[in-house]
């Protein structure tokens, strides 16, 4: 039985376990989340109760968790592209970018994201410029980062640029990159270059109406 992932291609964490299913060729069967499939759904909420996407299915065993389902796949279906160093204190660093943009650009920008949706009265526009500033930190702070860097920790694609690709992706629609910031700017270019992340992103196309601030006509 091929490797099934339940996922949407639009969500930021599917993609990035969609570009390293990519980036090593691994064959799998997308289990598409849609709300006029209750079958799937239901085969998703039972493997998963918390229903966070995306979850990969190998035989018996359930993954969930991007992170730990692109550390899975280098384990048990390795290809030519490590996305882990084998280094343990490289792969720290992976690691540690990791975080970096699933909790201070990812975070952040769905928290904007979600608040758009609430109604008027559930607004809470301290929680939102709070996460205005904190992108306009981490934008800062990985400018720096970025300056003599090809990719987010140095010169080989990894994990965390798994990561950053969706993440900066979708952050730049919602709270534009300063273009003070041209290294994150030109990061940003080269991952939506990789053809792994361009694969993904053409795939999400047809849903970005769906984007509640409206998906700006780029990209």
């Amino acid at each position: 039985m091929p490797l099934q992932l339940y996922a949407h291609p639009f969500s930021s964490y599917c993609q990035k376990v969609l570009i390293a299913l990519y980036e090593n060729r691994t064959p799998f069967e997308m289990r598409m989340l849609a709300h006029d499939d209750p079958r799937v759904m239901a085969e998703f909420a039972a493997l998963w109760p918390l229903k966070r996407f995306p979850v990969l299915v190998d035989g018996e065993r359930t993954v969930v968790e991007a992170s730990i389902i692109i550390e899975y796949l280098g384990l048990e279906y390795p290809g030519p592209v490590a996305l882990l160093p084998a280094d343990p204190r490289a792969a720290l660093e992976v690691r540690t970018l990791d975080r970096f943009f699933d909790n201070y650009i990812s975070t952040p920008q769905q928290r904007i994201v979600y608040d758009s949706l609430r109604a008027d009265t559930e607004r809470d526009p301290r929680g939102v410029a709070d996460a205005r500033a904190l992108l306009d930190t981490a934008y800062r702070w990985l400018d720096q980062h970025m300056a003599e860097r090809e990719w987010a920790a140095g010169e080989r694609f990894s994990l965390a640029d798994c990561g950053a690709a969706p993440s900066l992706f979708y952050a730049d629609w919602t709270h534009p990159i300063d273009p003070a910031f041209t290294h994150v700017r030109a990061y940003r270019q080269r991952l939506l270059a990789r053809p792994s992340f361009a694969r993904a992103v053409d795939e999400a196309r047809p849903y970005r109406p769906l984007f509640p601030l409206g998906a700006p006509d780029r990209d």
